[in-house]
């Protein structure tokens, strides 16, 4: 896979298909290298058969394909699609490090909502939102375990904590690339803000901190204003 090109592989849920729309624009505006989406629609996943029952969303476990997707080579970024980009994406790609399988940013708090968006549980369990910003090294030999038959047998806690690596490969970004709205202090600067508990798509989540951030970047979806 070449260099000159970023491969972003971003969840996607058909119930809150507007934030994915909403966070690709927000990348595009501000890319400086060639972006190539690769959407996780269930549907467009040959191969793979979603078998776990316990998701808040159609991707939890489809991430985990992301080395599969590419082949088992070169580099790629999985982000949720609850997400707005306020920075160059290029600048999380240069971050990446080939002494690590992945790079993530690891979180460590205890959420302040046990519940979030439909109705969905959230609870507090060890490496919580680790995996919801990834900058793979798809081609690191620890990965080959990954094809859609392994993920599909798997539980959550396995896959999530990153249990088919060892620590020493598991490298850290830092919090500014996974900013998790609500659940930390408002910030402006945040690199990638993450709505973790609800899109403000959501009526109960429009209103809610950091919110002006993701309508101003869907404005710009509907309404083509400028940036």
């Amino acid at each position: 896979m070449e260099l000159n090109k970023i491969t972003l592989v971003v969840g996607f849920d058909q119930r809150e298909a507007v934030a994915y729309h909403t966070f690709c624009q927000s990348v595009l505006e501000k890319a400086t290298l060639p972006v190539q989406f690769i959407p996780l629609a269930e549907n467009t996943l040959v191969g793979y058969k979603e078998t776990h029952t316990d998701g808040s969303n159609r991707f939890i476990y489809s991430r985990f394909l992301t080395p599969y997707l590419c082949d088992f080579k070169g580099w790629a970024i999985f982000a949720d699609g609850d997400m707005v980009c306020q920075t160059d994406i290029k600048q999380l790609w240069d971050l990446r490090d080939e002494s690590k399988a992945v790079q993530v940013v690891q979180h460590n708090y205890q959420t302040k909502a046990h519940q979030k968006y439909l109705g969905n549980k959230n609870e507090n369990y060890p490496r919580k939102n680790w995996s919801s910003v990834i900058l793979w090294n798809c081609g690191h030999p620890a990965h080959h375990v990954l094809t859609p038959e392994f993920i599909q047998k798997q539980n959550g806690a396995y896959l999530h904590r990153f249990s088919w690596l060892n620590d020493a490969q598991i490298g850290a970004l830092p919090r500014e690339w996974n900013w998790l709205a609500i659940e930390y202090d408002d910030n402006p600067q945040a690199k990638l803000v993450h709505f973790t508990l609800g899109t403000p798509c959501f009526k109960d989540y429009a209103d809610t901190a950091m919110a002006e951030v993701w309508k101003s970047a869907y404005e710009r979806v509907v309404d083509g204003m400028d940036v």
